[in-house]
């Protein structure tokens, strides 16, 4: 009985295979939905972007904040998608949505910051969780393992 009800039904194969879909749909999306957009129009909104108002980002200007979101939205989520340096990748990226819904977006209603907080759960998922068996983190585990026996 106890193993019916309480059973989570994973295994290794079936979590990273969980994980390597989430790593790719979201890694795509915020590079496809929101990364891409901010990098190609770079030179339109480096004056207008917002900073954020926190003490530790106080040395920001508007383009730095810029090209720190781009790289947490393109490159840190293509790292991401690969599975390479994907729990620092997904610290960043974390980071950066917790800011953006919470400090940028701080006085806004709660509908315009849900999608931050929708991109902050599953960057914390992967933080936690990291990047499966199917990546190139697992690969260079596997390696590593070979080098030392």
């Amino acid at each position: 009985m106890k193993r019916l009800f309480f059973n989570n039904g994973t295994s290794e194969n079936v979590a990273s295979l969980g994980v390597l879909v989430l790593r790719l749909s979201i890694g795509l999306m915020m590079i496809l939905g929101h990364g891409w957009g901010k990098f190609q129009t770079f030179a339109d909104s480096e004056g207008k972007f917002p900073v954020p108002n926190i003490w530790m980002l106080g040395w920001m200007n508007n383009t730095t904040s810029l090209i720190a979101t781009i790289f947490a939205e393109v490159v840190c989520c293509a790292l991401i998608v690969i599975g390479l340096a994907t729990r620092p990748a997904a610290a960043v990226l974390a980071f950066t949505m917790t800011i953006a819904a919470f400090v940028v977006l701080r006085d806004k209603p709660f509908a315009m910051k849900e999608m931050a907080i929708l991109y902050l759960i599953p960057a914390v998922v992967i933080l936690i969780m990291g990047a499966g068996k199917y990546s190139f983190d697992a690969a260079i585990s596997i390696e590593k393992k070979r080098m030392f026996r």
